[in-house]
């Protein structure tokens, strides 16, 4: 794939402060942009009005699954290959579009998350052990290991992005859509690791407070995926598989391996 073959989709919901630079960003790797505003009352929408992108608007709010599942299909109309999704408030670099695109190429028919595995040190500690215990659930759904499976910024290959039966909402849906393709497909997940950003008295960026509230979310989440394993059953069998699945880590630099946690690296040939 080039990155013509791309569309990128960018859930945006009161991102005013740094959604021009993140489109702009996303516009200098990836020709097709598309911006899914979930009722912002900020401006976020006239920020961008002038730029080359499609804009879909909310009239209401309406959680990110939503905007992900209507930028998901309107993607696909446009004949996209594979999808990246990236967060609209500045935390996700669009210059890393490029290593996924390359990690997709790599590894064929994977599902490619921008691991938040570089200078997580800006990470705040609670954050970190909220999203190691999030990798731990979700791989009791998908079968595997995976790492950071909470980030936002991902390449889907046009057939998960197509999966129409993919329940959950807000934050749920991003860990049910890893789930949902593991069971389904027999998509795996291959991590490509990128930076940590966030405000930190070493940085003078600036970042709007997350919508991801941790110990609502993760309760979601978590209850979610345990009632997920509980109504199928085999729990002794799943523990193995996931015990045999390793994280995969696509990083060619070989800075992360041997990978902490007994993640596990990939090269290309």
């Amino acid at each position: 794939m080039s990155r013509d073959d791309l569309v990128v989709v960018i859930p945006a919901l009161n991102e005013a402060l740094r959604i021009r630079d993140v489109v702009e960003g996303a516009l200098a790797e990836c020709p097709r942009v598309l911006v899914i505003d979930d009722g912002s009352d900020d401006g976020t929408a006239e920020r961008i009005a002038d730029l080359p992108v499609t804009v879909i608007r909310h009239e209401r709010r309406m959680g990110k699954g939503a905007s992900l599942r209507d930028g998901f299909t309107h993607a696909l109309r446009m004949g996209a290959r594979a999808i990246v999704s990236m967060d609209g408030d500045g935390q996700h670099l669009p210059a890393d579009i490029p290593r996924l695109l390359a990690a997709a190429n790599r590894n064929p028919g994977h599902i490619v998350i921008g691991a938040r595995l570089r200078r997580r040190s800006q990470q705040p500690i609670y954050r970190r052990l909220a999203n190691e215990f999030a990798d731990w659930g979700i791989a009791w759904g998908t079968g595997y290991q995976l790492a950071d499976s909470q980030s936002g910024q991902r390449l889907y290959p046009a057939a998960v992005a197509a999966l129409s039966d993919v329940p959950g909402e807000d934050f749920v849906f991003e860990a049910q859509i890893l789930i949902s393709a593991a069971q389904q497909l027999g998509t795996r997940v291959v991590s490509v690791p990128i930076e940590s950003r966030y405000k930190c008295v070493h940085s003078d960026e600036q970042f709007r407070p997350s919508h991801f509230k941790p110990l609502r979310d993760f309760s979601r989440i978590t209850s979610h995926v345990v009632l997920g394993v509980l109504r199928r059953g085999g729990i002794a069998e799943m523990y193995r598989r996931i015990r045999a699945n390793p994280a995969l880590i696509d990083d060619p630099s070989g800075e992360f391996a041997p990978a902490p946690m007994g993640v596990v690296q990939t090269r290309s040939p």
